[in-house]
């Protein structure tokens, strides 16, 4: 059985951005090449160097912990700020602009993924691999919801505040839970929203899949879930009703009135995914290196893992 992200250098992802950088303007940019960290992490460890606010940095994507990766990054700051080095974090000044990073604003990402202890049956399957188009359930990867996360975020959603901050692991001053979880930075906060919110859209799609399976499947757009999702009538209608249902959910427990600033109105998502640029850069006994572009928001861990189920 295949496995992947053994080591750092096994998983080298590398966030296509197009931002552009000048002389002047109230952000600074900077290439993030970091390991061992996720990205919200290595934000927080950078802000509490330069003593700044976590807020005052941009970042499009949250990448994998245990990888190598490199991102730009804005920072907001008055401070004349150079290249920055810390233990598995190296921040590298690009130059200037009025723009922050924003969650979203990248152009996709290019992998180099080294997979270790693949079967001959493996080995097989990717030789046989049609690399003229492969799409791909445009699923969140497992990665998006770490312990805990999505269960954070439903006691959020179902504002069971006291129950999201002990899973958080906070402790709230005269039972204060509301104020505990904004102990912690809003980014936080929003992963665990999404994290729910992805878990959704997950079973949204394995449903949708399921019941128009054998049939030709256009890539349509499948929600977010999120209150200002309309599910209408038809068919991906009534799946999201069924599912909303099965949480003991509904779309306006989406408004947080108690913590506005977590309010989602939701959005949507591509159905498929297009894995592009695809090769195998070495193939030798039990090991594969292979190289590809995703889109934005899509998963190099969703593909690997649909490369060998497809049997």
């Amino acid at each position: 059985m295949y496995k992947i992200k053994q080591l750092p250098e096994d998983f080298i992802v590398r966030e296509i951005n197009n931002i552009k950088a000048e002389g002047n303007g109230a952000y600074s940019y900077f290439m993030l090449k970091k390991k061992n960290y996720d990205t919200v992490k290595a934000i927080e460890r950078i802000a509490a160097e330069l003593k700044i606010p976590v807020k005052f940095i941009g970042f499009a994507g949250n990448k994998d912990k245990k990888a190598i990766t490199e991102q730009i990054i804005s920072i907001k700051t008055t401070k004349k700020t150079g290249n920055l080095k810390l233990k598995d974090i190296c921040l590298t000044y690009i130059g200037k602009g009025n723009e922050p990073i924003s969650l979203g604003s990248n152009e996709g990402n290019q992998f180099m993924i080294t997979i270790r202890d693949l079967t001959n049956r493996e080995i097989n399957r990717l030789k046989k691999i049609n690399k003229s188009k492969i799409l791909i359930p445009n699923y969140f990867g497992e990665q998006r919801f770490s312990k805990n996360n999505i269960e954070i975020g439903i006691s959020i959603i179902k504002k069971d505040f006291k129950k999201a901050s002990e899973l958080a692991g906070l402790k709230a001053d005269n039972n204060d839970y509301i104020g505990a979880l904004r102990k912690i930075n809003k980014k936080t906060l929003t992963l665990y929203l999404h994290a729910y919110q992805s878990y959704l859209f997950n079973e949204t799609v394995n449903q949708y899949l399921k019941i128009n399976k054998g049939k030709t499947i256009e890539n349509i757009k499948i929600p977010v879930i999120g209150f200002g999702t309309e599910t209408g009538n038809n068919q991906l209608g009534k799946i999201i009703g069924n599912i909303l249902k099965q949480e003991k959910i509904s779309l306006r427990d989406f408004i947080i009135r108690q913590m506005p600033e977590l309010s989602s109105e939701g959005t949507e998502r591509d159905l498929f995914a297009e894995v592009k640029d695809f090769k195998i850069r070495k193939l030798e006994k039990g090991k594969a290196t292979l190289s590809f572009y995703l889109p934005k928001g899509s998963y190099a861990t969703v593909f690997i893992k649909e490369l060998f189920s497809r049997q």
